[in-house]
Formats: structure tokens, sequence, C-alpha cells
């Protein structure tokens, strides 16, 4: 004969089952946890010979040499602090300028200043603005140094000036905006804490703390790209990715959009160009 063993009931099965669950929950969080401090010492690794520092450099040289018809360097330009002062600027865009009549991103400041003080046509200013096979991009190399002139540097975009305040509240209506042939938002990936899509986090860029670790390392150098990629070709991505209309390079719903990225971020320490898968 068989054993004599007890039947477990309904709730003793549920308990039991909950328990199971909890255990397999338990190592999965576990397993996550490693990948992730795994993901960190890779990337720790990789800094310490960061390829941005190449790109920096050209992109001082580019700074310095005059160009354009007018044969000028762009040490005059002004990106806020005075000009030819790259020392902090970036934390401090976006950000309203008086003579363009404008708030403009970085991205949109260099094109200004390529056009009004080199004398280039902003189709020229605009040529090649993310490198591609044989294609480099002087856009990418200029962003890459005057970002790196930032390093160490708290973050403070500020909301003063009324357009300040329109480019940032329209910069958070595009956030929520849904489109695209998914219906996706910004928010789709980037409201919520703990969301991953494979390996990569996908940071809650509406707290202090996910706004100020994701804004503060871009622009960065992409390892599976080979180059430094801006904010505006980060944000140019993200759209794509939702299959958004393509956004023109330079637009001001992308300016608007790094506004409210950039003051979410305000306080938290400026470590770019960073690193990237």
């Amino acid at each position: 004969m068989r054993p004599n063993r007890r039947r477990l009931g309904w709730p003793a099965l549920a308990v039991a089952g909950a328990v199971a669950l909890t255990g397999a929950m338990a190592v999965q969080a576990q397993g996550e946890s490693n990948t992730t401090d795994e993901i960190a010492k890779y990337r720790q690794m990789l800094a310490e010979g960061n390829p941005a520092e190449l790109w920096e450099a050209a992109g001082e040289e580019l700074w310095k040499k005059p160009a354009g018809p007018k044969n000028v360097s762009l040490e005059r330009c002004d990106l806020g602090k005075g000009p030819g002062v790259t020392k902090g600027a970036y934390a401090e865009l976006p950000r309203y300028f008086a003579d363009a009549g404008k708030v403009m991103d970085l991205e949109q400041r260099l094109v200004w200043c390529r056009t009004t003080l080199q004398g280039l046509t902003e189709q020229q200013a605009k040529a090649t603005p993310f490198s591609s096979s044989g294609k480099r991009s002087d856009i990418e190399r200029l962003v890459a140094f005057v970002t790196g002139e930032s390093r160490g540097v708290k973050m403070n975009v500020k909301l003063d000036h009324p357009e300040e305040k329109q480019v940032y509240a329209l910069g958070k209506k595009m956030f929520y905006y849904r489109g695209g042939a998914y219906d996706f938002a910004c928010a789709t990936c980037h409201a919520v804490d703990g969301q991953r899509i494979r390996l990569q986090d996908l940071p809650n860029l509406l707290t202090d703390k996910g706004a100020q670790a994701a804004y503060t390392t871009w622009p960065a150098y992409r390892v599976s790209q080979g180059e430094v990629r801006t904010m505006q070709h980060r944000l140019y991505d993200c759209l794509r990715q939702q299959r958004f209309p393509e956004p023109a390079y330079g637009s001001d719903v992308i300016t608007a959009l790094t506004m409210f990225l950039a003051r979410n971020a305000n306080g938290g320490t400026y470590d770019g160009p960073g690193l990237k898968r």
C-alpha cells in the first residue's frame, strides 16, 4: 500500500504557491541587480578611456579655427555667459538669447553663431549634423568640446524669462504627447520607476534622480556607433523609435523638450560627454 499522505486544501496550496512565487521573484530581482551591477562596472572600465576626449580636442580646434566666408573663429560666440566663454555655459542651456529673440539649446546656438559670425548659410551650418560612414560632423565635435567645458558644474537651467517658461511648458506637453504608429509618448517609457528594455534601464525623467542621471551624461560616445552623439540626436532617435514624424534638425520643439529635461535635471553635476553602449 502507498503511504498515507495528507492532502493539501486550497488555502494551503495558495500559501505554498505564494511562497514559491515570492522566492522566484527574489531570485529574479537578485539576478537583475547583479546584471545592473555588472553593466555599471563595464561602463566604468570603458569610461576610464572614453574616446569622447578625441572629439573634445577636435571640437576645441574647430572652435578656435577661422572658417566660413568671413574667415573668423567661434571665439566670439556668446553661449550665454559672454562672448567666447565656454566654462559652465552648457549647464545653463537652453536659455533665452536676446540677440536672437528666442530660447535656444546648444546646437541651435552653434548654428546661429556659425551663420552670424562666420557667414555660413543656415543650410551650410546645419550640413551633416550627425556623423555617418565617411561623413564627419563638425557639430558633434563642437558640442563635445563645449559640453566638456561644463564637466563638474551643477545644472542650473533657469525659467526667469517669459519665453523660457513658455518653452518649458511646451516641452512638458511634448513629453506627454502620444502619437506615431505605436501611440507612444516619452512618458510611456520615462515616467515611472524601474522600467527596462532588454538590458537598458529607462530612467524616470520626472524625478530629480532620474533626470539628473540621464541628462548629465549626454552627449555621449556610443560604443555601438563609434561616434559622439548629441542631445538632438538622442531625442531624434527616441522619436524615430516611437515612429513619430522625423523632426527637423534644430527644431524649436526639440529645444522645448530639451528645456524640459534639462530643467528637471537641475542640481545634478554635469559629467559629460559620457559613454553609452
